[in-house]
């Protein structure tokens, strides 16, 4: 049997297999693909869950059924979704990491339009990228299986039809980025499962990067400073109560200089409570401490 031969066979038995579990996603705001992963649990990406109201799932034979969200991660881009699964199997998990050079399969069924399936290769493994909020999502597995819009949230498999990932952010051109199926993923589907929705600290503000902040500054003016400018503000968020103001730009946290978005999420993350950020307010430098509370 030739290579080509082989790899459509796979790809037949992939679909034949693995496509009986994975459903179309659709809300009142946007639509995607999802993996039944246990008993009337289905997980997909946070992000395709936009707009109120229930969550449509179309499952492999057609049938729609009524889904509520059980456990949202936004800034990991996850959500599990708890619907009448009836007999729609559960995949395997791959029991290893997967490496670079890997051939691979992408299964979907984009806001419930029926199966796709594609092939690829993994281009790289242990990627990093951001979240729907900014956050870096580390660990991610970036392959070549070309896939429409619509699939984020569908599995990434290898050849015997295990999941290697959840896919859930397209680069363009040709590559996809995916939630490698890792024993910290298990673990965070698990929790989602038992309706635990994780709670960051965020300071609730829209903010410009440091290379676009410093041209700002200089553009009204005053002196160039390396940090993170606030361009809005929610006047319910942390940021806001604690007097923070559009138009600061925020260059220390918790005592450490922020050059990078990440710098203020490891703050946020790991950083004491109250969180003292340290300010520029045009030519003025002041100090604004941020209480989060529980």
């Amino acid at each position: 049997m030739g290579v080509l031969e082989e790899i459509s066979r796979t790809a037949r038995a992939v679909a034949a297999g693995v496509g009986a579990g994975v459903v179309g996603i659709r809300t009142s705001g946007g639509a995607g693909s999802g993996l039944v992963v246990g008993p009337n649990r289905v997980v997909t990406n946070a992000h395709n869950l936009r707009g109120p109201g229930e969550v449509a799932v179309t499952f492999a034979d057609g049938r729609v059924a009524a889904g509520q969200p059980l456990g949202v991660d936004v800034d990991g881009d996850l959500a599990v979704i708890e619907v009448d699964t009836e007999d729609a199997p559960v995949v395997e998990w791959a029991p290893e990491a997967v490496e670079a050079g890997e051939a691979v399969f992408a299964v979907a069924n984009p806001g419930g339009r029926g199966l796709r399936v594609s092939f690829g290769l993994v281009s790289a493994a242990g990627c990093s990228f951001r979240g729907p909020r900014g956050r870096r999502i580390a660990g991610g597995l970036e392959h070549t299986a070309q896939l429409p819009r619509g699939s984020s949230g569908g599995p990434v498999v290898d050849g015997a039809g295990r999941v290697l990932g959840i896919n859930t952010h397209r680069l363009g051109d040709g590559v996809y980025l995916a939630l490698a199926a890792d024993p910290g993923l298990a673990g965070r589907l698990e929790a989602l499962g038992r309706g635990e929705t994780p709670r960051r600290r965020t300071l609730g503000a829209g903010l410009v990067g440091a290379r676009a902040a410093r041209q700002l500054r200089r553009a009204v003016g005053l002196e160039e400073r390396d940090g993170l400018l606030v361009r809005d503000l929610d006047d319910a968020g942390a940021g806001a109560q604690a007097g923070l103001r559009v138009g600061d730009l925020i260059v220390a946290a918790g005592g450490r200089p922020v050059t990078r978005t990440e710098d203020l999420h490891a703050a946020l993350d790991s950083g004491p409570e109250p969180l003292v950020l340290s300010v520029v307010r045009g030519a003025e430098e002041l100090e604004v401490t941020v209480a989060f509370g529980s």
